[in-house]
Parts: C-alpha cells; structure tokens; sequence
C-alpha cells in the first residue's frame, strides 16, 4: 500500500513516516500544499494523509483539487482543531476521515487499515503484461502457470514497474516509490533488486519483460 504524507511539521512527519514504513507501507512526504497536490495528482497512492494547516495551499484546498479530479482515493485530514464545525469542513472537502492532533499512531494506523480495506473492494485490479498477473490484492504473481514468491520489496518494485508499463524509469525515481527519499541516488539498491526480479520473473523465459535502458533506468514491457 502506497501512501501519500502531507504535513509540514517536521517531527510528526518523521514520526508518521517511521511508524508506517516499519508496518511496511510506502510513504511519499510533501512538506507543503502545493507540493502535495502536484505529487497527489501524479502519482498513483493507495491513500492520502493530509494536514490541514499547510504553506503555499491549506489541506482544505488540496482535498477539494484532489476530489475535482473525480480521484477516489481515500484522504484521513489531520488538524489540531477539534470543533465540530471544522470536523464538517473536512468531511465537506471531500475527506473521508478526520484526526485530530496529538493522536496516537495505534489508531492513525487502524484509521489507515480501515480505510484501505474499504478501497481495496472498489480498486486494485490486476495487472498484466506478457503472460505474466500481478494482483494487488492477493499480493501473487503468476507467469504462466507458475506461481513467483516475492517479498514486499520485490512486489512493490515489480508493481511500480507495471504500473509504468512501457515507460523508462529513471533510478531516482524507483528509489523514491519504492523506498521513499531515504537513500542516496548513489544507493545500488536499484540494481540489486532488479537483478532479484529478473532471476525470479525472467530467468527461464526467452522473453525478457524488464530491460535496461543505458544510462536513463528501467522499464517492463511485453
């Protein structure tokens, strides 16, 4: 599950992104509105975690955008305000959740499964690309009739790839979907987990679906 984290306050950033990553969740940070919304209108998220009080655009103002674009993903608003009044606002904007701070993280993260299981129904189809489904659901790949066990890692690096089907992804950019902003471009974690997936999905198959494009990154295709 891919996460969207908007919020500008540097240590409950840090403490949200910690807890969600050890719980294995992907999490994109913006630090201010506009930077959330660009990322929330690019990007492909499972969910949206959104404070209210933000620089450049307020979280009330995002979450309206976001909804604009008919975007179903589902959005938890985070605010220090506790009226009833403002908890409407939310909800209004088009929030589908409301917490407000200090909370605990035990049920920011209950919020979190609540809400990912109501989308999961609703989205999450399987991809393919050359004989080959992955399902979000069910976290299983198949390439023909053989079932390919994967680790989190490796699904999520696979997902991001087929998602992108037939665009060439840059290192840096794989390194911030799949693992978030925490390591350097210098970082070989690409190349070692792509190596993973090529002995797991390729190896054995005269067609290879995920190639190297010399000095741009990666891409899958059939």
């Amino acid at each position: 599950m891919k996460i969207l984290l908007v919020e500008d306050e540097k240590k409950v950033a840090a403490f949200i992104k910690k807890g969600l990553k050890s719980e294995g969740y992907i999490v994109d940070h913006a630090s201010d509105g506009e930077e959330g919304l660009f990322m929330a209108n690019e990007g492909k998220y499972d969910l949206i975690i959104l404070d209210i009080m933000l620089p450049k655009m307020d979280g009330m103002t995002v979450c309206r955008e976001v909804r604009a674009k008919n975007r179903t993903v589902p959005i938890i608003m985070l605010t220090a305000k506790d009226t009833v009044e403002d908890r409407v606002k939310g909800l209004d904007a088009g929030a589908d959740d409301y917490l407000t701070k200090p909370f605990s993280f035990a049920e920011l993260l209950a919020r979190v499964r609540a809400l990912g299981r109501r989308q999961g129904s609703i989205r999450s189809k399987p991809l393919k690309i050359g004989g080959m489904i992955l399902d979000p659901e069910t976290h299983q790949v198949k390439r023909g009739a053989k079932t390919i066990s994967l680790s989190a890692t490796e699904f999520n690096l696979l997902r991001y790839l087929m998602e992108n089907r037939d665009r060439v992804l840059s290192k840096t950019l794989i390194l911030e979907h799949v693992w978030g902003f925490d390591f350097s471009p210098e970082s070989n974690l690409v190349e070692v987990y792509i190596k993973y997936l090529r002995d797991k999905i390729d190896k054995g198959h005269k067609k290879r679906l995920i190639q190297t494009v010399h000095g741009v990154g990666y891409r899958i295709c059939d």
